[in-house]
Protein backbone atom coordinates (compact mmCIF):
# COMPACT_ATOMS: atom_id res chain seq x y z
CA UNK A 1 0.00 0.00 0.00
CA UNK A 2 1.52 3.37 -1.01
CA UNK A 3 1.96 6.18 1.48
CA UNK A 4 0.63 9.50 0.14
CA UNK A 5 1.94 12.86 1.33
CA UNK A 6 -0.17 15.27 -0.68
CA UNK A 7 -0.39 17.94 2.02
CA UNK A 8 3.40 18.30 2.20
CA UNK A 9 3.65 18.22 -1.59
CA UNK A 10 1.05 20.98 -1.87
CA UNK A 11 2.85 23.06 0.76
CA UNK A 12 6.22 22.72 -0.97
CA UNK A 13 4.87 23.64 -4.37
CA UNK A 14 3.08 26.63 -2.85
CA UNK A 15 6.47 27.78 -1.55
CA UNK A 16 7.87 27.42 -5.07
CA UNK A 17 5.38 30.08 -6.17
CA UNK A 18 7.26 32.59 -4.00
CA UNK A 19 10.66 31.60 -5.40
CA UNK A 20 11.89 34.56 -7.47
CA UNK A 21 15.23 32.98 -8.43
CA UNK A 22 14.41 30.68 -11.32
CA UNK A 23 11.12 31.90 -12.73
CA UNK A 24 10.89 32.18 -16.50
CA UNK A 25 7.35 33.48 -17.04
CA UNK A 26 5.78 36.82 -16.10
CA UNK A 27 2.01 37.09 -16.23
CA UNK A 28 0.58 40.60 -16.29
CA UNK A 29 -3.08 40.97 -15.28
CA UNK A 30 -5.73 43.61 -14.67
CA UNK A 31 -6.34 46.89 -16.48
CA UNK A 32 -3.55 49.39 -17.08
CA UNK A 33 -4.18 51.52 -13.99
CA UNK A 34 -4.23 48.43 -11.73
CA UNK A 35 -1.76 46.25 -13.63
CA UNK A 36 0.07 43.67 -11.54
CA UNK A 37 2.74 41.16 -12.50
CA UNK A 38 3.10 37.59 -11.22
CA UNK A 39 6.12 35.35 -11.74
CA UNK A 40 5.79 31.67 -12.57
CA UNK A 41 7.52 28.64 -14.08
CA UNK A 42 6.70 27.41 -17.56
CA UNK A 43 7.06 23.75 -16.66
CA UNK A 44 4.41 24.06 -13.94
CA UNK A 45 2.04 26.06 -16.14
CA UNK A 46 2.35 23.62 -19.05
CA UNK A 47 1.60 20.56 -16.98
CA UNK A 48 -1.28 22.17 -15.13
CA UNK A 49 -3.13 23.88 -17.98
CA UNK A 50 -3.57 23.25 -21.71
CA UNK A 51 -4.41 26.94 -22.00
CA UNK A 52 -0.97 28.00 -20.77
CA UNK A 53 0.67 25.33 -22.92
CA UNK A 54 -0.77 27.05 -26.00
CA UNK A 55 -0.01 30.54 -24.66
CA UNK A 56 3.64 29.67 -24.01
CA UNK A 57 4.04 28.17 -27.49
CA UNK A 58 2.74 31.39 -29.02
CA UNK A 59 4.71 33.77 -26.81
CA UNK A 60 8.10 35.05 -27.89
CA UNK A 61 10.96 34.94 -25.38
CA UNK A 62 12.40 38.31 -24.39
CA UNK A 63 16.15 37.90 -24.86
CA UNK A 64 16.86 41.07 -22.87
CA UNK A 65 15.28 39.65 -19.76
CA UNK A 66 17.03 36.29 -19.33
CA UNK A 67 14.68 34.57 -21.79
CA UNK A 68 11.60 35.32 -19.71
CA UNK A 69 8.24 35.08 -21.49
CA UNK A 70 5.49 37.60 -20.73
CA UNK A 71 1.80 36.72 -20.95
CA UNK A 72 -0.82 39.50 -20.79
CA UNK A 73 -4.31 38.86 -19.40
CA UNK A 74 -5.78 42.35 -18.77
CA UNK A 75 -9.32 40.96 -18.48
CA UNK A 76 -8.47 39.07 -15.27
CA UNK A 77 -8.28 40.91 -11.95
CA UNK A 78 -5.21 40.58 -9.75
CA UNK A 79 -7.33 39.21 -6.89
CA UNK A 80 -8.74 36.43 -9.06
CA UNK A 81 -5.43 35.51 -10.64
CA UNK A 82 -3.67 35.27 -7.30
CA UNK A 83 -6.23 32.65 -6.28
CA UNK A 84 -5.71 30.84 -9.60
CA UNK A 85 -1.92 30.74 -9.11
CA UNK A 86 -2.29 29.26 -5.63
CA UNK A 87 -4.53 26.61 -7.15
CA UNK A 88 -1.99 25.88 -9.91
CA UNK A 89 0.86 25.38 -7.47
CA UNK A 90 -0.82 24.03 -4.37
CA UNK A 91 -4.12 22.58 -5.56
CA UNK A 92 -5.93 24.54 -2.84
CA UNK A 93 -8.67 27.16 -3.15
CA UNK A 94 -10.08 28.67 0.03
CA UNK A 95 -13.23 30.63 -0.77
CA UNK A 96 -14.77 30.53 2.70
CA UNK A 97 -14.51 34.31 3.16
CA UNK A 98 -14.87 35.30 -0.48
CA UNK A 99 -17.85 37.31 -1.70
CA UNK A 100 -20.18 35.29 -3.91
CA UNK A 101 -19.48 37.69 -6.79
CA UNK A 102 -15.76 36.85 -6.57
CA UNK A 103 -16.48 33.11 -6.52
CA UNK A 104 -18.60 33.52 -9.64
CA UNK A 105 -15.87 35.52 -11.41
CA UNK A 106 -13.32 32.92 -10.32
CA UNK A 107 -15.43 30.22 -11.97
CA UNK A 108 -15.55 32.19 -15.24
CA UNK A 109 -11.77 32.70 -15.24
CA UNK A 110 -11.08 29.06 -14.32
CA UNK A 111 -13.18 28.04 -17.30
CA UNK A 112 -11.36 30.47 -19.59
CA UNK A 113 -7.96 29.13 -18.46
CA UNK A 114 -9.23 25.55 -18.99
CA UNK A 115 -9.09 24.45 -15.37
CA UNK A 116 -12.13 22.25 -15.79
CA UNK A 117 -11.89 20.62 -12.37
CA UNK A 118 -11.91 23.97 -10.56
CA UNK A 119 -14.58 25.51 -12.78
CA UNK A 120 -16.97 22.59 -12.27
CA UNK A 121 -16.34 22.54 -8.51
CA UNK A 122 -17.16 26.23 -8.20
CA UNK A 123 -20.22 25.82 -10.41
CA UNK A 124 -21.55 23.05 -8.16
CA UNK A 125 -20.84 25.15 -5.05
CA UNK A 126 -22.79 28.12 -6.42
CA UNK A 127 -25.79 25.96 -7.31
CA UNK A 128 -25.83 24.08 -4.02
CA UNK A 129 -24.92 26.89 -1.61
CA UNK A 130 -25.59 30.23 -3.33
CA UNK A 131 -28.86 29.63 -5.18
CA UNK A 132 -30.36 32.83 -3.77
CA UNK A 133 -27.48 34.91 -5.16
CA UNK A 134 -27.83 33.21 -8.54
CA UNK A 135 -31.54 34.07 -8.64
CA UNK A 136 -30.87 37.65 -7.59
CA UNK A 137 -28.25 38.10 -10.34
CA UNK A 138 -30.30 36.14 -12.88
CA UNK A 139 -29.80 38.32 -15.95
CA UNK A 140 -26.08 38.89 -15.52
CA UNK A 141 -25.16 35.25 -14.96
CA UNK A 142 -27.61 33.80 -17.49
CA UNK A 143 -26.29 35.97 -20.29
CA UNK A 144 -22.64 35.26 -19.48
CA UNK A 145 -22.89 31.46 -19.34
CA UNK A 146 -24.42 31.42 -22.82
CA UNK A 147 -21.58 33.45 -24.29
CA UNK A 148 -20.65 32.20 -27.77
CA UNK A 149 -17.36 30.86 -26.46
CA UNK A 150 -19.02 28.81 -23.72
CA UNK A 151 -21.61 26.81 -25.67
CA UNK A 152 -20.56 23.49 -24.13
CA UNK A 153 -19.75 24.79 -20.66
CA UNK A 154 -21.65 25.44 -17.42
CA UNK A 155 -24.25 22.74 -18.07
CA UNK A 156 -25.28 22.69 -14.42
CA UNK A 157 -25.96 26.44 -14.32
CA UNK A 158 -27.79 26.32 -17.63
CA UNK A 159 -30.03 23.57 -16.27
CA UNK A 160 -30.53 25.55 -13.04
CA UNK A 161 -31.66 28.68 -14.89
CA UNK A 162 -33.71 26.91 -17.54
CA UNK A 163 -35.64 25.11 -14.82
CA UNK A 164 -36.49 28.52 -13.35
CA UNK A 165 -37.40 29.97 -16.76
CA UNK A 166 -39.61 26.99 -17.53
CA UNK A 167 -41.78 27.86 -14.53
CA UNK A 168 -41.37 31.64 -14.70
CA UNK A 169 -40.66 32.51 -18.36
CA UNK A 170 -41.36 36.22 -17.87
CA UNK A 171 -38.12 36.50 -15.91
CA UNK A 172 -36.27 36.36 -19.21
CA UNK A 173 -38.87 37.25 -21.85
CA UNK A 174 -39.95 40.42 -20.06
CA UNK A 175 -36.47 41.52 -18.99
CA UNK A 176 -35.07 44.73 -20.41
CA UNK A 177 -32.13 42.94 -22.01
CA UNK A 178 -34.12 40.06 -23.53
CA UNK A 179 -33.24 41.04 -27.08
CA UNK A 180 -29.51 40.89 -26.24
CA UNK A 181 -29.89 37.24 -25.28
CA UNK A 182 -27.43 34.89 -26.99
CA UNK A 183 -29.01 32.72 -29.69
CA UNK A 184 -27.85 29.56 -27.91
CA UNK A 185 -29.69 30.67 -24.77
CA UNK A 186 -32.91 31.36 -26.66
CA UNK A 187 -32.72 27.99 -28.40
CA UNK A 188 -32.21 26.18 -25.09
CA UNK A 189 -35.42 27.79 -23.79
CA UNK A 190 -37.47 27.04 -26.92
CA UNK A 191 -36.44 23.38 -26.72
CA UNK A 192 -38.19 22.95 -23.37
CA UNK A 193 -41.36 20.89 -23.69
CA UNK A 194 -42.68 22.20 -20.37
CA UNK A 195 -42.13 25.92 -20.98
CA UNK A 196 -45.07 27.51 -19.16
CA UNK A 197 -46.11 29.96 -21.87
CA UNK A 198 -48.72 30.01 -24.61
CA UNK A 199 -47.23 29.12 -27.98
CA UNK A 200 -48.42 32.30 -29.64
CA UNK A 201 -46.64 34.37 -26.98
CA UNK A 202 -43.48 32.37 -27.60
CA UNK A 203 -43.86 33.21 -31.31
CA UNK A 204 -44.25 36.91 -30.49
CA UNK A 205 -41.06 36.91 -28.39
CA UNK A 206 -39.09 35.05 -31.07
CA UNK A 207 -40.14 37.61 -33.69
CA UNK A 208 -39.26 40.44 -31.32
CA UNK A 209 -35.81 38.95 -30.74
CA UNK A 210 -35.23 38.39 -34.47
CA UNK A 211 -36.16 41.95 -35.41
CA UNK A 212 -33.93 43.34 -32.66
CA UNK A 213 -30.95 41.57 -34.24
CA UNK A 214 -31.58 43.62 -37.38
CA UNK A 215 -31.82 47.25 -36.19
CA UNK A 216 -31.76 48.60 -39.77
CA UNK A 217 -35.16 47.11 -40.59
CA UNK A 218 -37.86 49.75 -41.30
CA UNK A 219 -39.83 50.54 -38.16
CA UNK A 220 -43.01 50.51 -40.25
CA UNK A 221 -43.78 46.85 -41.01
CA UNK A 222 -45.65 47.87 -44.18
CA UNK A 223 -42.36 49.11 -45.62
CA UNK A 224 -40.54 45.81 -45.28
CA UNK A 225 -38.94 44.48 -48.46
CA UNK A 226 -38.49 40.87 -49.60
CA UNK A 227 -34.88 41.17 -48.47
CA UNK A 228 -36.00 42.08 -44.95
CA UNK A 229 -38.07 38.89 -44.71
CA UNK A 230 -35.20 36.81 -46.12
CA UNK A 231 -32.83 38.30 -43.57
CA UNK A 232 -35.25 37.66 -40.70
CA UNK A 233 -35.67 34.05 -41.86
CA UNK A 234 -31.90 33.55 -41.81
CA UNK A 235 -31.64 35.21 -38.37
CA UNK A 236 -34.29 32.84 -36.95
CA UNK A 237 -33.35 29.70 -38.87
CA UNK A 238 -32.39 27.85 -35.65
CA UNK A 239 -35.44 29.08 -33.72
CA UNK A 240 -38.33 28.69 -36.18
CA UNK A 241 -38.26 24.85 -36.22
CA UNK A 242 -38.81 24.86 -32.44
CA UNK A 243 -42.19 26.63 -32.55
CA UNK A 244 -45.22 24.31 -32.04
CA UNK A 245 -47.20 25.81 -34.95
CA UNK A 246 -49.98 23.25 -34.98
CA UNK A 247 -50.93 24.09 -31.41
CA UNK A 248 -51.64 27.76 -32.12
CA UNK A 249 -55.27 28.80 -32.45
CA UNK A 250 -56.75 29.51 -35.90
CA UNK A 251 -57.35 33.12 -34.91
CA UNK A 252 -53.70 33.62 -33.89
CA UNK A 253 -52.41 31.84 -36.99
CA UNK A 254 -54.37 34.30 -39.11
CA UNK A 255 -53.58 37.41 -37.07
CA UNK A 256 -50.02 36.74 -35.86
CA UNK A 257 -48.42 34.22 -38.22
CA UNK A 258 -49.89 35.31 -41.54
CA UNK A 259 -47.98 38.65 -41.67
CA UNK A 260 -44.75 36.61 -41.44
CA UNK A 261 -45.74 33.70 -43.70
CA UNK A 262 -42.79 34.53 -45.99
CA UNK A 263 -40.37 33.35 -43.30
CA UNK A 264 -42.37 30.17 -42.66
CA UNK A 265 -42.07 28.73 -46.15
CA UNK A 266 -44.83 27.66 -48.54
CA UNK A 267 -45.07 24.06 -47.30
CA UNK A 268 -45.58 24.95 -43.65
CA UNK A 269 -48.13 27.65 -44.46
CA UNK A 270 -50.09 25.26 -46.72
CA UNK A 271 -49.99 22.57 -44.04
CA UNK A 272 -51.34 25.00 -41.44
CA UNK A 273 -54.26 25.83 -43.76
CA UNK A 274 -54.90 22.16 -44.46
CA UNK A 275 -54.80 21.36 -40.74
CA UNK A 276 -57.39 24.04 -40.11
CA UNK A 277 -59.80 22.52 -42.65
CA UNK A 278 -58.92 18.82 -42.32
CA UNK A 279 -57.43 18.42 -38.83
CA UNK A 280 -57.25 14.62 -39.05
CA UNK A 281 -55.30 14.44 -42.29
CA UNK A 282 -51.50 14.04 -42.17
CA UNK A 283 -49.27 16.94 -43.22
CA UNK A 284 -45.77 16.99 -44.65
CA UNK A 285 -44.36 19.45 -42.10
CA UNK A 286 -42.95 18.27 -38.78
CA UNK A 287 -45.59 18.42 -36.03
CA UNK A 288 -44.05 18.91 -32.62
CA UNK A 289 -46.05 17.88 -29.53
CA UNK A 290 -47.88 20.52 -27.53
CA UNK A 291 -46.00 21.94 -24.59
CA UNK A 292 -46.88 20.50 -21.21
CA UNK A 293 -48.57 23.32 -19.35
CA UNK A 294 -49.09 22.57 -15.67
CA UNK A 295 -52.56 22.90 -14.24
CA UNK A 296 -52.95 26.20 -12.41
CA UNK A 297 -52.66 25.77 -8.67
CA UNK A 298 -54.64 27.49 -5.97
CA UNK A 299 -52.86 30.53 -4.58
CA UNK A 300 -50.55 29.57 -1.73
CA UNK A 301 -49.80 31.58 1.35
CA UNK A 302 -47.01 34.10 1.06
CA UNK A 303 -45.16 32.84 4.10
CA UNK A 304 -45.23 29.26 2.77
CA UNK A 305 -43.84 30.18 -0.62
CA UNK A 306 -41.60 33.15 -0.07
CA UNK A 307 -41.12 34.53 3.42
CA UNK A 308 -40.25 32.65 6.59
CA UNK A 309 -41.09 35.71 8.73
CA UNK A 310 -44.21 37.48 7.43
CA UNK A 311 -47.64 36.26 6.33
CA UNK A 312 -49.90 37.29 3.48
CA UNK A 313 -51.80 39.47 5.98
CA UNK A 314 -48.58 41.33 6.66
CA UNK A 315 -47.95 41.76 2.93
CA UNK A 316 -51.46 43.20 2.52
CA UNK A 317 -50.73 45.72 5.26
CA UNK A 318 -47.32 46.72 3.84
CA UNK A 319 -48.84 47.05 0.34
CA UNK A 320 -51.46 49.39 1.74
CA UNK A 321 -48.77 51.59 3.27
CA UNK A 322 -46.78 51.70 0.02
CA UNK A 323 -49.85 52.91 -1.88
CA UNK A 324 -50.86 55.26 0.98
CA UNK A 325 -54.35 53.77 1.18
CA UNK A 326 -56.58 54.38 4.18
CA UNK A 327 -58.12 50.90 4.08
CA UNK A 328 -56.03 47.74 4.21
CA UNK A 329 -56.12 45.64 1.03
CA UNK A 330 -58.10 42.42 1.19
CA UNK A 331 -56.06 39.22 0.79
CA UNK A 332 -57.54 38.67 -2.67
CA UNK A 333 -56.74 42.20 -3.81
CA UNK A 334 -53.08 42.70 -2.84
CA UNK A 335 -51.45 44.51 -5.80
CA UNK A 336 -47.87 43.46 -4.98
CA UNK A 337 -45.85 40.28 -4.85
CA UNK A 338 -42.48 39.59 -3.25
CA UNK A 339 -39.22 38.66 -4.95
CA UNK A 340 -36.63 37.36 -2.50
CA UNK A 341 -33.24 39.05 -2.71
CA UNK A 342 -31.62 37.93 0.53
CA UNK A 343 -32.39 35.68 3.50
CA UNK A 344 -29.95 35.78 6.39
CA UNK A 345 -30.37 32.14 7.40
CA UNK A 346 -29.46 31.12 3.86
CA UNK A 347 -27.07 33.79 2.62
CA UNK A 348 -25.41 34.87 5.86
CA UNK A 349 -25.78 37.62 8.47
CA UNK A 350 -22.66 39.62 7.59
CA UNK A 351 -23.42 43.33 6.96
CA UNK A 352 -21.30 43.22 3.77
CA UNK A 353 -23.54 40.48 2.38
CA UNK A 354 -26.48 42.87 2.54
CA UNK A 355 -24.66 45.55 0.54
CA UNK A 356 -23.36 43.08 -2.04
CA UNK A 357 -26.65 41.28 -2.69
CA UNK A 358 -28.98 44.28 -2.48
CA UNK A 359 -26.84 46.63 -4.55
CA UNK A 360 -28.79 47.95 -7.55
CA UNK A 361 -32.22 46.90 -6.25
CA UNK A 362 -34.94 49.54 -5.83
CA UNK A 363 -38.34 49.35 -4.15
CA UNK A 364 -37.38 46.93 -1.39
CA UNK A 365 -38.48 46.00 2.12
CA UNK A 366 -36.21 44.80 4.90
CA UNK A 367 -37.86 42.53 7.47
CA UNK A 368 -36.15 41.39 10.68
CA UNK A 369 -37.27 39.00 13.43
CA UNK A 370 -35.96 40.18 16.81
CA UNK A 371 -34.36 37.50 18.98
CA UNK A 372 -36.29 36.24 22.02
CA UNK A 373 -39.37 38.39 21.28
CA UNK A 374 -42.41 38.37 18.99
CA UNK A 375 -41.21 41.56 17.30
CA UNK A 376 -41.07 41.84 13.51
CA UNK A 377 -39.47 45.14 12.48
CA UNK A 378 -38.83 46.48 9.01
CA UNK A 379 -38.47 49.32 6.59
CA UNK A 380 -39.40 50.21 3.01
CA UNK A 381 -36.87 51.86 0.70
CA UNK A 382 -38.18 53.18 -2.65
CA UNK A 383 -34.63 54.16 -3.71
CA UNK A 384 -31.90 51.98 -5.19
CA UNK A 385 -29.43 50.47 -2.73
CA UNK A 386 -25.89 51.51 -3.69
CA UNK A 387 -22.69 49.98 -2.29
CA UNK A 388 -20.30 52.20 -4.27
CA UNK A 389 -20.36 55.28 -2.02
CA UNK A 390 -16.93 56.62 -1.08
CA UNK A 391 -18.31 58.23 2.07
CA UNK A 392 -21.41 57.75 4.20
CA UNK A 393 -24.38 59.48 2.55
CA UNK A 394 -27.80 60.51 3.83
CA UNK A 395 -30.39 59.73 1.15
CA UNK A 396 -33.51 61.84 0.59
CA UNK A 397 -37.03 60.51 0.01
CA UNK A 398 -40.55 61.22 1.27
CA UNK A 399 -41.80 57.72 0.49
CA UNK A 400 -39.75 55.59 2.85
CA UNK A 401 -41.27 54.22 6.05
CA UNK A 402 -40.43 51.87 8.92
CA UNK A 403 -42.81 49.57 10.74
CA UNK A 404 -43.50 47.04 13.47
CA UNK A 405 -45.91 44.23 12.56
CA UNK A 406 -48.51 42.68 14.82
CA UNK A 407 -47.38 39.20 15.79
CA UNK A 408 -47.87 36.94 18.80
CA UNK A 409 -48.22 39.14 21.89
CA UNK A 410 -47.90 42.29 19.79
CA UNK A 411 -51.51 43.17 18.99
CA UNK A 412 -51.13 46.16 16.68
CA UNK A 413 -48.88 47.11 13.81
CA UNK A 414 -47.11 50.48 13.88
CA UNK A 415 -46.37 52.56 10.79
CA UNK A 416 -43.84 55.40 10.96
CA UNK A 417 -43.41 57.56 7.86
CA UNK A 418 -40.59 59.98 7.03
CA UNK A 419 -40.96 63.38 8.67
CA UNK A 420 -37.56 64.72 7.52
CA UNK A 421 -36.73 63.46 4.05
CA UNK A 422 -33.09 64.60 4.23
CA UNK A 423 -32.12 61.74 6.52
CA UNK A 424 -34.54 59.04 5.41
CA UNK A 425 -31.78 56.47 4.77
CA UNK A 426 -28.04 56.11 5.12
CA UNK A 427 -25.78 54.46 2.51
CA UNK A 428 -22.39 53.44 3.91
CA UNK A 429 -18.94 53.53 2.36
CA UNK A 430 -17.17 50.23 1.68
CA UNK A 431 -15.22 50.24 4.94
CA UNK A 432 -18.31 50.79 7.12
CA UNK A 433 -20.26 48.16 5.17
CA UNK A 434 -18.33 45.58 7.21
CA UNK A 435 -20.25 46.71 10.32
CA UNK A 436 -23.45 48.44 9.19
CA UNK A 437 -26.31 46.98 7.20
CA UNK A 438 -29.54 48.77 6.21
CA UNK A 439 -30.18 51.98 8.14
CA UNK A 440 -33.37 54.06 8.18
CA UNK A 441 -33.10 57.55 9.67
CA UNK A 442 -30.75 58.32 12.55
CA UNK A 443 -31.07 55.05 14.44
CA UNK A 444 -34.80 54.57 13.95
CA UNK A 445 -34.16 51.17 12.39
CA UNK A 446 -30.63 49.88 11.93
CA UNK A 447 -29.02 46.44 11.56
CA UNK A 448 -25.39 46.46 12.64
CA UNK A 449 -22.83 44.21 14.30
CA UNK A 450 -19.35 44.74 15.67
CA UNK A 451 -18.56 41.05 15.01
CA UNK A 452 -20.03 41.00 11.47
CA UNK A 453 -23.03 38.86 12.37
CA UNK A 454 -26.43 40.41 13.17
CA UNK A 455 -27.32 37.38 15.32
CA UNK A 456 -24.23 37.41 17.57
CA UNK A 457 -24.33 40.73 19.44
CA UNK A 458 -26.97 43.24 20.51
CA UNK A 459 -25.93 46.04 18.20
CA UNK A 460 -29.05 46.36 16.07
CA UNK A 461 -31.05 49.47 16.97
CA UNK A 462 -34.54 50.85 16.80
CA UNK A 463 -34.59 53.74 19.20
CA UNK A 464 -34.95 57.35 18.06
CA UNK A 465 -37.43 59.35 16.03
CA UNK A 466 -35.43 62.17 14.49
CA UNK A 467 -36.33 61.46 10.88
CA UNK A 468 -39.49 59.32 11.24
CA UNK A 469 -42.83 60.16 12.83
CA UNK A 470 -42.95 57.78 15.79
CA UNK A 471 -41.24 54.99 17.69
CA UNK A 472 -41.83 51.50 16.34
CA UNK A 473 -40.24 49.80 19.35
CA UNK A 474 -40.98 50.36 23.01
CA UNK A 475 -37.44 49.81 24.34
CA UNK A 476 -34.52 51.94 23.22
CA UNK A 477 -31.78 49.35 23.57
CA UNK A 478 -29.74 47.19 21.25
CA UNK A 479 -30.97 43.80 20.09
CA UNK A 480 -29.91 40.86 17.94
CA UNK A 481 -32.04 39.11 15.32
CA UNK A 482 -32.76 35.46 14.56
CA UNK A 483 -33.33 36.04 10.85
CA UNK A 484 -33.96 38.76 8.32
CA UNK A 485 -35.10 39.01 4.71
CA UNK A 486 -34.94 41.57 1.93
CA UNK A 487 -37.57 41.53 -0.79
CA UNK A 488 -38.11 43.48 -3.97
CA UNK A 489 -41.71 44.69 -4.14
CA UNK A 490 -43.16 44.00 -7.58
CA UNK A 491 -46.57 45.14 -8.79
CA UNK A 492 -48.58 42.23 -10.15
Amino acid sequence: MPFKFFDKLSQDFSELLNDKKEYNVVIEVDKEENKKSFTSHSVVLRYRSTFFTKELENTVTNANENHVKTINKPNISAQIFEIILKYIYGGVVNFENLETKIIYELMIVANELEFKELSEKLESYLIESKASWLRTHFSRVYHSIFDNNKCNEFKGLKQFYNDIITKHPNLIFESEDFTSLQEAALISILERDNLQLEEIKIWDYVIKWGIAQNPKFPTNFEEWSKENFKTLKVTLQQCLPLIRYFHISEKDVWEKLKPYRKILGTQLWDDLQQHRIFPNQPVKSLVLPARIISNPELPQRVNELISTIISEEHLAEISTWIDRKSTIYSLTNVPYKLQLILRGSKDGFQPKTFWDMCNGHAGTIVIAKVARTDEILGGYNPLTWDNSKTSNNYMETNDSFIFSLKNGNIRNSILSRVKNKIGALVYYCSNDQKTFGPRFGHNEFLLQSSVSDFTKDKHCWCAYDFYYEKHIRTTGEGFSIVDYEVFKIIRK
